[in-house]
């Protein structure tokens, strides 16, 4: 993680728990773990993986 990252992290006053929790959060649309989403919320897949479920938005379950 880079300094710069890690700073804001720090300044956020998110603790790291609250971050992984909101990281594994999974879409309704393709299952997928909300970190596979991209900024603009479509679905890059997973491992590689290009995602074929036609995901273009997160919907948390």
């Amino acid at each position: 993680m880079t300094k710069e990252t890690e700073s804001k992290i720090q300044n956020s006053g998110l603790s790291l728990a609250d971050l992984i929790g909101h990281f594994r959060e999974k879409c309704k649309i393709c299952g997928h773990h909300r970190i596979m989403h991209n900024e603009l919320g479509k679905c890059d897949g997973v491992m590689n993986k290009p995602c074929n479920s036609g995901c273009d938005a997160f919907d948390a379950e």
